[in-house]
């Protein structure tokens, strides 16, 4: 079956990007834990939906996305320091740790903590790949129109449409 809107698609995928010259794995999905996901419903990078729009159940496929088609170039300016006080009660996160952040609208999103200041937590919001170019390759496992369950819901229930809410 062709992958279309309205479809689950299972995939593996090896996930490669540029390290110092030389290409390194840093993700894979596998024909045991592969990637399910519902085609079109806005969960995946638009470009690797778009990559992948061509092929069918069965069917190899490897491809590129530039920095600015997967998570954007890196942003100098998306560092942010947070004063020391927002984490009275709580221990200062270490250099490395993902914390959850929420802007002033209720929106949620993850920052990493690069530095800790006499002051402040120096907090990068870019996307961990923001400036790398992703390498894909991989096999489509399966292709399978969406339940009507999982239509309303927006997202796959699994490769074979069953999952627990």
């Amino acid at each position: 079956m062709k992958i279309e809107p309205k479809h689950v698609v299972s995939l593996t995928y090896d996930l490669y990007v540029d390290n110092n010259g030389t290409e390194e794995k840093v993700e894979s999905a596998t024909e045991e834990q592969p990637l399910t996901f519902l085609y079109g419903a806005g969960q995946m990078l638009p470009k690797f939906e778009e990559n992948l729009s061509s092929h069918s159940t069965g069917d190899a496929y490897e491809f590129r996305l530039s920095a600015e088609d997967a998570y954007g170039e890196y942003d100098d300016e998306a560092v942010a320091n947070l004063p020391k006080e927002m984490f009275e009660g709580t221990e200062i996160p270490e250099i490395g740790s993902v914390i959850p952040l929420q802007d002033n609208n209720g929106n949620r999103f993850r920052g990493q903590v690069v530095s800790i200041a006499e002051d402040a937590v120096i907090v990068d919001l870019n996307h961990p790949m923001a400036g790398q170019e992703l390498h894909f390759k991989g096999t489509v496992l399966n292709v399978r129109p969406a339940t009507e369950e999982e239509l309303a819901h927006g997202h796959a229930h699994g490769p074979d449409g069953h999952h627990g809410h």
